[in-house]
């Protein structure tokens, strides 16, 4: 009777216990999601995780939080980053092709496509004359703006070492883009324009990129209520 009740109360504890969850603790207030560590802003309930595999190849993973757990919502094996590999974000350079390390707000998205009504508010569809600054001499630097308000030399050659980006310039990269909060201080010389956007040819300039499905999928989800951040780890 005794060795009856035993494997009564261990089969009880079994199915009390909570189920395992992709997360784990990573000191206050942060999670360990795919193995990167994440620091979610509070009332974060969607995360992207960049776990860099090999080279500038990484796993994307897009993350939701439901009844107080992390799941894995989709996953992209064929990841990038810059071409140069990672960097803590306080040593950046611009221009030296590496992507900052850490986790960072995901404000609003942008692309080549009209807004749909079941997307996010906040979403922008790129314009003729729309640029991403990077004029170190500018009061917009690291900023999305139109060469029609001025405050930019949106006429520098894409050699200047102060050259904007002209998004419509990248219509394969930009067609679905998010942008990350790096260097939302504009400090200069630090560099800007990191977003996730579609896959190129190869590695990026300090971008994180996935492939198309991917990134489409993504900007159709993300909300900006849902105070989502991406979290990019070695």
């Amino acid at each position: 009777m005794k060795k009856l009740l035993v494997l009564v109360l261990l089969a009880t504890a079994l199915v009390a216990a909570p189920s395992a969850t992709p997360t784990a603790a990573a000191g206050a207030g942060s999670v360990v999601l795919d193995g990167v560590t994440v620091k979610p802003r509070p009332g974060t309930r969607q995360v992207v995780t960049v776990n860099r595999t090999r080279g500038w190849r990484a796993r994307v993973v897009f993350w939701g939080r439901h009844d107080g757990r992390w799941q894995r919502q989709f996953t992209a094996t064929d990841g990038r980053i810059g071409y140069n590999g990672l960097v803590r974000p306080t040593r950046r350079v611009q221009g030296s092709g590496t992507t900052p390390l850490g986790t960072f707000r995901l404000p609003y998205s942008f692309g080549m496509h009209p807004q749909r009504d079941a997307w996010d508010p906040s979403y922008r569809r790129v314009r003729r004359g729309d640029y991403w600054v990077l004029d170190n001499q500018s009061a917009h630097y690291n900023r999305y703006r139109n060469r029609r308000q001025g405050g930019f030399r949106w006429r520098l050659g894409s050699s200047h070492p102060d050259s904007s980006e002209r998004l419509k310039d990248y219509p394969q990269q930009y067609e679905w883009a998010v942008v990350t909060s790096f260097n939302r201080r504009q400090v200069k010389r630090r560099g800007g324009a990191i977003f996730l956007h579609v896959n190129g040819s190869g590695a990026t300039a300090g971008c994180v990129s996935a492939p198309r499905w991917f990134l489409k999928r993504a900007v159709r989800r993300l909300s900006s209520g849902a105070a989502p951040v991406i979290a990019i780890g070695r």
